[in-house]
């Protein structure tokens, strides 16, 4: 299985200032490839990686720059060409390839060779071949028999500069259960982030201090003359409260998925189209805010790594049908309560919703749902759980009950 590590990297101002050369230096190589993608035709990443070579004879900057790192400046290109072409095939309306700015070009890749882990002093290092060792941050190991396939120096707006490791483990994934035991369907909201059929609801996450800091640090920003010591200084200050604000999100959305993608044996969520939802009108803040889709990509690729099913279901009428008897009923939003006029059936709008998403993954994948079953067993009392806590303390306490939030 393959699996991404990031690290913080800690390099001294003289290893910072080549880091920075680096990426400067790859971003005008991927504008050299791109020009000349715009004036020819039948060109491949290939046939352009071998050029390479010949271009360092009177461009005798790339000399500094490891062969690896430049083979994928030029790959990265032609990915980028084969992802446009792609989402034009798909329909989409897409543009061209556009030519990198400064800024708009921040990391660079090795691949295969030119890197390694080293322990100097008790310290984990990483050695990086034209730069020399750079310490980092080590704070989790990696898995065992893990073989790093690649490393990506990245700096963030902030200025940090951070290491992804790109590993490979020989071990393939558990396999999957062909009769599952744990069963679990989720159903996402605004108000309550995860509400599922076992009864565990997860309120949203309170971003609201970040959010009032991200502004306040936009306005200071808008008062600074652009491009000047002080408009640079706040810009970074910005880049930090987006980043504040980013971490925390998806550190929630980490421990969530895992927590449900480690004590179940078959999950059910919504496939949710996110970027439609975010461009219906009305409270799309929130509903960007919410991070559905990155939360479901966490969730299947967490699942896949345990050995759990994962099953995205048509979002279709969950809300409306009835989990009893399947009679389908009008409500509004404002409504959050599901009382069937066919059955009687009464029970939360959301805990509704995630068994009627439960029942149709079970029925996609062809394992047997029992529609008979007593409403009361089926729908069990909610525990709720603040998002607060998820993030303070792990998954662990999902299988909790707090006081007072019942």
């Amino acid at each position: 299985m393959n699996y991404n590590y990031r690290y913080r990297l800690r390099p001294s101002d003289v290893i910072e200032e080549q880091l920075a050369w680096t990426v400067d230096t790859c971003r005008q190589v991927y504008n050299h490839f791109l020009h000349r993608l715009n004036r020819a035709d039948d060109m491949s990443a290939y046939s352009e990686q071998k050029l390479l070579p010949s271009l360092k004879k009177w461009w005798n900057d790339l000399k500094q720059v490891h062969s690896k790192v430049l083979q994928k400046v030029v790959q990265r290109l032609y990915d980028n060409l084969s992802t446009l072409r792609g989402r034009k095939e798909n329909g989409y309306r897409v543009g061209t390839l556009k030519w990198k700015a400064p800024g708009e070009y921040r990391s660079f890749t090795y691949s295969q060779s030119g890197f390694k882990l080293k322990n100097t002093g008790g310290r984990t290092r990483l050695w990086l071949s034209k730069l020399g060792e750079i310490p980092l941050t080590f704070h989790r190991d990696l898995p065992d028999d893990a073989e790093i396939k690649t490393v990506t120096v990245k700096q963030e707006p902030t200025g940090k500069w951070y290491a992804i490791l790109g590993v490979e483990t020989p071990d393939d994934p558990p396999a999957k259960p062909e009769t599952p035991d744990r069963c679990v369907g989720i159903d996402v909201g605004i108000l309550k982030y995860a509400h599922d059929t076992d009864g565990t609801v997860v309120k949203s996450l309170d971003l609201s201090d970040e959010r009032e800091r991200l502004e306040r640090a936009q306005r200071d920003l808008s008062r600074k003359q652009h491009g000047s010591a002080n408009w640079e200084k706040q810009r970074r200050v910005m880049a930090e409260r987006h980043a504040d604000l980013k971490h925390k999100r998806r550190d929630f959305l980490h421990k969530l998925s895992n927590y449900y993608a480690t004590e179940y044996d078959f999950v059910a969520v919504e496939n949710l189209d996110t970027k439609g939802l975010v461009e219906l009108p009305g409270n799309s803040r929130n509903r960007a805010g919410a991070a559905w889709g990155t939360f479901l990509s966490l969730l299947e690729y967490k699942c896949e790594r345990e050995g759990t099913h994962f099953v995205a279901v048509n979002p279709r009428g969950t809300t409306k049908e009835c989990a009893s008897c399947g009679v389908s009923t009008e409500k509004p939003l404002w409504v959050r309560e599901q009382s069937c006029p066919a059955c009687g059936f009464e029970a939360d709008r959301d805990a509704n919703a995630a068994w009627n998403i439960l029942s149709r993954g079970l029925e996609d994948v062809g394992v047997g749902y029992s529609e008979s079953a007593p409403v009361e067993t089926a729908l069990p009392v909610d525990t709720s759980v603040s998002a607060k806590r998820v993030v303070e303390t792990g998954s662990s306490t999902l299988k909790r009950e707090p006081s007072g939030e019942r």
